[in-house]
């Protein structure tokens, strides 16, 4: 199995089939390699808050799955020790967002990701930084 088939074994049958939340957002896992991974969901009725935007958990959540997927498809176990969100302009309904998590250092037991999520028109609407911490805990595929 190659570091590319081996990634999407371990996000899309072990991680993603098992993640009811993502499940919840509609995410859709449009490419993952090892160390990144492109994400897509839309934006329906009940994701909107009080001001029928967006509310900001949303474009965190589907930036945090994509820190997730990329994180792991190395095939140890990650899990994130500390992340933050920048949000930079409005979601709205019917919005398709698009989140790319990449790389930026890996170490035995620390891993740092940048995740940019943008609209269907290109435009950035977060930047998400994460940190995970890597177990010796190996998936099995």
């Amino acid at each position: 199995m190659t570091p590319a088939e081996k990634a999407h074994h371990i996000v899309s049958k072990l991680m993603l089939a098992n993640d009811a939340f993502s499940k919840w957002m509609n995410i859709q896992l449009i490419d993952i390699q090892p160390g990144t991974c492109t994400l897509q969901a839309s934006i329906r009725t009940e994701m909107l808050n009080g001001f029928q935007i967006a509310h900001g958990g949303i474009a965190y959540s589907i930036a945090d799955s994509a820190l997730a997927f990329a994180s792991n498809s190395h095939g140890l176990q990650a899990l994130s020790i500390e992340t933050s969100i920048s949000h930079l302009r409005q979601v709205k309904l019917d919005d398709t967002l698009t989140a790319v998590a990449v790389e930026k250092s890996l170490t035995r037991r620390l891993g740092i990701y940048e995740v940019t999520v943008s609209n269907q028109h290109g435009e950035i609407v977060a930047l998400f930084k994460g940190t995970v911490y890597r177990t010796d805990k190996e998936w099995v595929v």
